[in-house]
């Protein structure tokens, strides 16, 4: 992995060289069928759109923009992965960006975007609401009551929040304050990942 001081403002080791998410408010929603996502930016422009590969061995959830150029994809490190890491790999260099390492128990959802060389944590998502998040999984209402997430940096400090709507559709609001460190991308396929992982 490149040096990220290297690189100039505003570009980072970490960003993915196929698009360029540049707004600080972006909508995933999921489709009425199975696994299947679309991102909007605050605009209401499709810019990602992403889909979970059924029926294979490894998770898969292969994303492209909103032209349908490839963008990047998600897979699981490991044969079907309820918990554990996704690999974001670019699709225009074809190497790993960033891992989302997900850290899952019953009552509460935390994931780490890391470095893939070195492991180094570049922020985590964690539920707001522990309580909630035991509701969701004990009693199978992953549905009916929305999650909400906080965004952190690598310092621990606030970024931004995940945000579930009321909807008949599984809906987020994804904001990012401040996330000069944080790497858009992977924040945004960590919302659509753990939206499906709730849904199995």
């Amino acid at each position: 992995m490149d040096d990220p001081s290297a690189f100039p403002s505003g570009s980072s080791a970490y960003d993915i060289s196929t698009v360029d998410l540049d707004d600080d408010r972006y909508e995933v929603t999921q489709s009425m069928v199975r696994n299947k996502y679309t991102v909007r930016d605050s605009a209401g422009d499709v810019v990602l759109r992403g889909k979970q590969k059924m029926f294979k061995l490894k998770e898969e959830f292969p994303f492209v923009t909103g032209d349908d150029g490839d963008a990047f994809t998600v897979k699981a490190g490991g044969i079907m992965d309820v918990a554990g890491n996704y690999a974001i790999t670019d699709a225009g260099t074809g190497e790993e960006v960033v891992v989302l390492d997900e850290d899952y128990s019953l009552f509460t959802e935390n994931w780490t975007i890391r470095d893939p060389d070195t492991g180094e944590a570049l922020a985590t998502i964690r539920s707001k609401n522990k309580l909630l998040s035991a509701l969701r999984h004990l009693v199978g209402a992953a549905n009916l009551v929305p999650n909400k997430y906080e965004i952190f940096d690598a310092d621990g400090g606030h970024v931004g929040d995940i945000e579930g709507q009321f909807s008949l559709r599984d809906a987020y609001t994804v904001t990012i304050d401040d996330a000069s460190g944080v790497p858009k991308e992977a924040v945004i396929a960590a919302a659509c990942i753990l939206d499906a992982l709730e849904n199995q």
